[in-house]
């Protein structure tokens, strides 16, 4: 086993030019500044960036968001378990980067100890949308009222730009979380991520103005050939306008002009196809209330791997479990 700084990880991980973006080393650089550390280990072709969380008792929790990275699952897991093992552990929560339709991984995960898990930190479901080809291409297989609201924010003098105003970000932020009943981040958490993914060119925080006037914000990620939009934003001024569908087409633009080929709209409500469809004009809690707006975007519905944990403290774990029932885990 080999432990890598974050450079070194970096490094490591040129080798696998689709590593999903949370496995790369800026984001545990990120996360290590709000509560977690990050610890980069590699053993034979696979590698894996796994996030300890401190809890009481001198315990911890250990996460590994979309990887391990590369093939040879095998000879990484008793590395890994011996770092959980030396930090104490609870349980060591892994999230693929997989579909549940194309993971095949699940008998190697029950050899190493691990069990499906109840709980997933990461959204579930998604909607991936197909950039590649041509942008004509690309509007085609959106909804027609979305391919309508993009122009007519044009027509409506809404401007997008790049922008590298965080305050203006974050106070649009706060309002979409009021409004739409979410859990938003802080000032200082969008900024480190802006100055963390930034200057390597993976993120641009598009804004959406009208004579001046913020109205809505992106920030959206790429790298390889997928993109992510993580965080998005709208105030409630100029809202006929259509300003979030002109900055999220231009966050598509962004992605394409980065060589990507896929647009992963990040978390849509866990259920079916025929369920959403039959659902979305009727239900706005969770993320119904952002999955008419996405569904315009013509992605397709896919559904992660999921959660699997590997407990090492039996009762520790049923009392985490029953505390993010009440109130999750940031």
């Amino acid at each position: 086993m080999v432990e890598k700084t974050l450079s070194e990880w970096n490094q490591w991980l040129t080798g696998f030019p689709e590593a999903h973006l949370l496995q790369q080393g800026e984001w545990g650089a990120l996360k290590a500044d709000f509560g977690w550390e990050a610890v980069r280990l590699v053993s034979g072709g696979a590698g894996a960036q796994v996030l300890f969380r401190s809890l009481p008792l001198g315990l911890s929790l250990a996460y590994i968001p979309k990887g391990p990275v590369g093939a040879e699952w095998a000879r990484l897991w008793p590395e890994i378990n011996a770092v959980c093992r030396a930090r104490r552990a609870v349980f060591l929560k892994v999230e693929p980067d997989a579909w549940q339709d194309q993971f095949d991984r699940q008998d190697l995960l029950r050899e190493f100890g691990f069990q499906p898990s109840t709980h997933s930190l990461q959204p579930r479901r998604t909607a991936v949308v197909d950039i590649a080809g041509e942008e004509e291409e690309v509007l085609a297989r959106m909804k027609q009222k979305t391919r309508y609201n993009i122009r007519l924010a044009a027509r409506k003098d809404v401007v997008v730009r790049p922008s590298d105003d965080l305050e203006t970000f974050s106070a649009l932020m706060e309002v979409t979380g009021e409004r739409d009943a979410f859990g938003v981040h802080s000032l200082a958490y969008y900024r480190r991520v802006y100055h963390l993914f930034h200057p390597l060119g993976m993120c641009e925080l598009l804004v959406a103005s009208y004579q001046g006037q913020p109205l809505a914000g992106i920030m959206v990620f790429a790298h390889g050939k997928r993109s992510w939009y993580l965080y998005g934003a709208s105030n409630n001024l100029e809202r006929n306008r259509m300003p979030a569908y002109l900055a999220q087409w231009e966050a598509i633009r962004w992605a394409r002009g980065k060589g990507c080929t896929s647009y992963d709209l990040w978390g849509v409500p866990d259920a079916d196809p025929e369920v959403l469809e039959a659902g979305f004009n009727q239900r706005s809690d969770g993320l119904w209330g952002v999955y008419r707006f996405k569904r315009g975007f013509g992605g397709q519905i896919r559904r992660a791997a999921g959660a699997w944990d590997k407990i090492y403290h039996r009762a520790a774990y049923r009392a985490y479990q029953l505390l993010i029932a009440r109130r999750g885990v940031d």
